[in-house]
């Protein structure tokens, strides 16, 4: 509605509306049907989009209504001034005054706006663009470990009546374990242990330990 004086006498006059050369021009000029978008494109051609400016000029909010046309509408029932209100609640006021008066209530930008017939019921603000969901590539399944614990040098017995020398034994010790004698335990494995019982190696495989008879010498 941000348009000279002279053109803004299509306001109801004692009941009758009175259309400006303006606001013919608007309804007989080529146009695309009113959409839900038809309210925010006249508001960005009267009041650059503020629904709720007020510049002091006598005309308020998105629309630019006069406190006279928003009074007698029923705008107060929201505000007492248009820029007061929410952009809905100008939309529902200026849906009356368009039903009533057309578009040549608001004749250069509706024109602009390409708006004809009869004004959308309801506002609904222009839907926003969808964001591209940008989806993180999953990450890399981590190859599962076997969950063994490390290797501590510990020996055990390999196989039957076999068993492997590990750091500290001596062979009394190993001999006692298995119901024998050192004697016993050397005589059989003396190719392996050497001339000296009494040095035995780590990794050294002694044999017949499990043999019946073993404990008994």
């Amino acid at each position: 509605m941000a348009v000279s004086a002279k053109y803004r006498r299509s306001a109801v006059v004692a009941g009758v509306t009175v259309l400006t050369p303006l606001a013919l021009m608007a309804v007989a000029g080529p146009a695309k049907a009113a959409d839900n978008g038809v309210w925010d494109r006249i508001a960005g051609c009267e009041s650059g989009g503020n629904w709720h400016i007020n510049t002091g000029n006598g005309y308020y909010g998105g629309l630019q209504f006069s406190a006279g046309t928003w009074r007698a509408y029923g705008g107060t029932a929201y505000a007492a001034t248009a820029d007061r209100a929410s952009r809905e609640q100008q939309i529902a006021v200026a849906t009356k005054v368009q039903r009533a008066q057309g578009w040549g209530a608001w004749p250069t930008c509706s024109a602009r706006a390409g708006a004809y017939g009869s004004a959308p019921g309801r506002g609904t603000a222009p839907a926003a663009p969808k964001a591209k969901r940008h989806t993180s590539p999953a990450p890399a399944k981590q190859s599962r470990g076997t969950g063994g614990h490390a290797d501590r040098g510990e020996s055990r017995p390999e196989g039957h009546g076999n068993y492997s020398v590990r750091g500290g034994d001596t062979l009394s010790g190993i001999a006692a374990a298995h119901g024998t004698t050192w004697k016993k335990l050397y005589a059989v494995n003396r190719s392996v242990i050497g001339a000296d019982p009494n040095l035995i190696l780590p990794g050294q495989r002694l044999t017949d330990l499990m043999l019946p008879g073993a404990g008994m010498w």
